[in-house]
């Protein structure tokens, strides 16, 4: 019976140790802001990126029109772009979209079940903006880094 705990117990130190690299793995890989390639912008201010994903601001600084694309609350990227980029939680910028709609003064962001189909949406939609893992990022869409 002893020997059976410790067999036990060695099997989940050893499960713990291989699950622990996988789990810090999957947020080392950093998530990047990507637009449609005919947006004429370098970079944008955190300040700016904030205000298009609350969705209050509905042009890009050259004034073109901006389509927000976004991936389903429960996603672990969007959480992180979320945390991140935008310094809050994914139901608090889920409230500023119901906000917004149910007040009439807006509507809500485009949802993409996938990164892969982030960069294709993005890819096809003039002002087209959207956020994805690095590892996605592909020579359809432009980086957009922070200023």
């Amino acid at each position: 019976m002893v020997m059976g705990q410790g067999l036990t117990r060695l099997i989940l130190a050893i499960a713990l140790l291989v699950a622990c690299p996988l789990a810090s793995s999957a947020t080392d890989v950093p998530i990047v802001l990507i637009a449609n390639p005919n947006v004429p912008i370098d970079s944008l201010t955190r300040e700016t990126i904030r205000a298009i994903f609350a969705m209050r601001q509905r042009t890009l600084p050259d004034g073109q029109a901006v389509h927000v694309f976004v991936l389903p609350d429960e996603s672990r990227v969007h959480a992180r772009f979320a945390k991140e980029y935008l310094g809050v939680y994914p139901h608090q910028l889920r409230l500023s979209w119901d906000r917004v709609v149910f007040s009439g003064t807006g509507q809500a962001p485009n949802h993409v079940d996938s990164q892969a189909e982030m960069v294709e949406r993005v890819a096809t939609t003039p002002g087209g903006i959207g956020y994805i893992e690095q590892g996605y990022l592909d020579d359809r869409v432009r980086l957009l880094p922070l200023q």
